[in-house]
């Protein structure tokens, strides 16, 4: 199930891709197809141990060229361990929620990217996300959870001061909100539930199956209820002072929306 559209993020073979947040490597499989050399990076070993074993029972099925390189590594997006300029492309989904400086995460993504590369970054859209905050505070203070809700505006403002210039967007995952607001009533961590289980077939079914009746579901939802949102940009100009990123007052254009 892919978030990021790659003839957007204009992958092509031979580009250097870094999986920000990679976990259990969905979009590193396909970058490996697409004939890019990928770098899977994650703060969980043990998803970057399965991603590893995944592109190796690929390579034996003759999915992925062998010239083709994958190499894993455990770090912090805040500190990301690269040169300057190392990656033609960069994916980073579902991250910058989690992160406690998403600011510093930005300006980490600008400096590892090449110049004119291109940034694909995917985030829970504003509406879904906010009804699902509202409906349990336990979705998002287990450990690990979101900490901030993206408006557009916001989102875009936030890359264009860490130096990208985003080019595109779009919504994906219309059939993911309902399930979602569906777990946050029975309870966040109640994945038993007779409806629960249900939808949650029927998501495996569309996953699997690809059916005309959920894809087409999905192309009506996705730019209305859809669950994530996604943002392409490149890399225009050098990030302002370091200075400049202090948090945003809460209101209509607050950078991140806390409900606590």
């Amino acid at each position: 199930m892919l978030t990021v559209d790659y003839s957007l993020l204009r992958l092509a073979p031979g580009d250097v891709l870094l999986d920000l947040g990679c976990g259990q490597g969905r979009h590193t499989f396909e970058a490996l197809k697409h004939g890019a050399s990928v770098i899977p990076f994650d703060a969980d070993g043990k998803a970057l141990a399965a991603t590893e074993n995944m592109v190796r029972a690929m390579r034996h099925a003759g999915e992925v060229a062998q010239h083709v390189t994958c190499s894993p590594v455990e770090g912090d997006a805040l500190a990301l361990p690269f040169k300057d300029e190392t990656f033609d492309r960069i994916i980073a989904s579902e991250v910058l929620e989690h992160v406690r400086d998403d600011s510093q995460a930005m300006a980490e993504l600008h400096r590892v990217l090449k110049p004119d590369g291109v940034l694909a970054v995917t985030v829970p859209r504003f509406l879904p996300e906010l009804i699902s905050w509202r409906l349990a505070k336990a979705y998002h203070r287990q450990p690990g959870g979101h900490i901030r809700i993206y408006a557009r505006s916001v989102l875009f403002d936030r890359l264009e001061r860490s130096g990208m210039a985003p080019i595109a967007h779009h919504y994906a995952h219309g059939l993911h909100s309902p399930y979602w607001w569906l777990r946050c009533i029975v309870g966040p961590g109640n994945d038993t539930h007779p409806m629960v289980r249900a939808y949650h077939r029927v998501l495996v079914w569309d996953i699997v199956k690809h059916p005309w009746p959920t894809r087409y579901a999905e192309r009506l939802l996705a730019p209305i209820i859809g669950k994530s949102m996604v943002v392409y940009a490149v890399k225009s100009h050098p990030p302002p002072a370091r200075e400049m990123f202090q948090p945003v007052s809460h209101g209509a254009r607050a950078a991140s929306h806390r409900l606590v």
